[in-house]
């Protein structure tokens, strides 16, 4: 790649209009996980020379070996193959080499919690300081990593500008955020179509960042008056769903008691034109919005530890629906003289969503360490994870080597896969006909069909 230093965040709007469309930007991507690579492959294919980055070495050789990884993410692969073909996209392991090749610099690093639920960003800090070392003057960086408001603006430009005082914000290097917007298993979709957000240190990079993505994403921008502002938008949107999730899981368990069927309520409510349908769960997982939520009450406690009552309880409420499944499969084993220590117990689905390959903060690990503490046998069944060891137990090949001679079925994932199952099959195959669906895929007449013992999340008994 050409070395010649553009200092990008000195032109004007005009001349970095005509390097994008002359494809003379080069863009480093850090990161190239579940939202980077797509990241990268979008980069690459918009005609700029664009390099991935990350620790993980058989990520990066399986890149560069042309086998496309995200086989859950429809639509890029074969964008990827043409961008590999071009050229266009390569991948490394060495910061070091691909970061001062490089006029545009993309964070697109985890930003988890650690077990204290304190924000853990271990990961941009450590790039940053690399930074500081290795970055040609007057770069452009652009953080998509998900960070609590404030964070860029209080801690992570003065780890980029270093006590050496080598950096200056908005003087020789510029920085501004894009905060992703993208779910798993509909990336390409929503990178297409969902507006994306652009903030700032300073006016300059926001326009230059903003005609930056232009050439990339087709969709809207919306520029915010700083980072803080862009990231704040971001956990607001992902806290809403956090919340709305809480209410809905009460009112499941309400609904429970009183015989009524939450998914026959959300269908109607829907209909009202002000109603936003959220789905009631045995937890919230994923990388976004227990993470987001965690965020966003890390920052109330700085400011005021009374502030965001309602995100800390509806925490308490989503974070105890496992104890709810749990309750759920004790209640169906009593309908047949059981315990859960003298049961077998198959868990299908360990994904944290329907259709997709990831674990991330999955609601099936509470589950099935509770269940395990209990004295239960686990068996796990999940079509994106056969035949592998997830929470310490090999999992399944075939969904009926789960649900053989098993006392208890728990649909934890929606999978497409589980909404074709047959109820009978259950009764067929299983040694005790418990069924806890806690994602509203069997239908409960269908279920009392079939002869189960059914019970499900915010769903009649029979």
């Amino acid at each position: 790649m050409n070395q010649n230093n553009l200092e990008i965040i000195t032109k004007n709007l005009g001349d970095v209009k005509k390097l994008l469309s002359d494809g003379k930007i080069k863009v480093c991507v850090i990161g190239i996980g579940r939202i980077g690579l797509p990241t990268a492959i979008s980069f690459a294919k918009s005609g700029l020379g664009t390099i991935g980055v990350d620790i993980n070495s058989n990520l990066v050789n399986m890149i560069n070996s042309s086998n496309f990884p995200l086989k859950d993410e429809p639509g890029y692969e074969k964008i990827f193959d043409y961008v590999i073909s071009k050229k266009l996209l390569s991948t490394t392991t060495e910061i070091e080499k691909a970061v001062p090749q490089c006029d545009v610099i993309i964070l697109s690093l985890p930003t988890p919690i650690d077990d204290k639920c304190v924000p853990d960003y271990s990961a941009l800090e450590s790039v940053g300081k690399k930074l500081n070392q290795i970055m040609r003057p007057f770069s452009l960086i652009i953080v998509e990593s998900t960070v609590e408001p404030g964070f860029i603006e209080n801690e992570f430009i003065r780890i980029i500008e270093g006590t050496n005082h080598k950096f200056e914000a908005g003087k020789n290097f510029g920085i501004g955020v894009c905060p992703e917007n993208a779910n798993p298993g509909e990336i390409f979709h929503d990178f297409e179509n969902l507006p994306r957000l652009v903030g700032a240190f300073d006016e300059h990079t926001s326009n230059i960042i903003m005609e930056i993505y232009h050439h990339v994403f087709p969709v809207e921008l919306i520029k915010m008056p700083d980072c803080k502002s862009a990231n704040a938008v971001k956990l607001t949107t992902n806290v809403f769903r956090y919340v709305n999730i809480a209410f809905v899981n009460e009112l499941a368990i309400l609904f429970e008691k009183l015989g009524i069927d939450v998914y026959k309520v959300l269908e109607a409510a829907d209909k009202k034109y002000n109603f936003q349908t959220h789905f009631p769960g045995p937890g919230v997982g994923g990388p976004c919005l227990p993470v987001n939520s965690n965020q966003i009450l890390n920052s109330a406690r700085k400011i005021n530890g009374d502030l965001l009552k309602i995100v800390a309880l509806s925490k308490h409420i989503n974070e105890g629906m496992t104890q709810h499944v749990v309750n759920l499969i004790s209640n169906g084993l009593n309908e047949c003289k059981k315990t859960i220590p003298d049961s077998t117990i198959t868990i299908l689905g360990v994904s944290y969503k329907p259709n997709v390959k990831d674990l991330q903060i999955t609601p099936a690990e509470p589950l099935v360490k509770k269940l395990l503490e209990s004295g239960a046998k686990i068996k796990i069944f999940d079509p994106y994870f056969t035949s592998v060891e997830i929470f310490g137990i090999k999992t399944e090949e075939t969904l009926l080597d789960a649900i053989s001679n098993a006392d208890v079925a728990v649909i934890i994932t929606a999978h497409d896969k589980f909404r074709d199952i047959d109820p009978t099959l259950f009764a067929i195959k299983m040694k005790s006909p418990v069924v806890i669906d806690c994602r509203g895929v069997i239908e409960t007449n269908a279920a009392k069909k079939a002869g189960l013992i059914f019970r499900g999340i915010g769903r009649g008994r029979n």
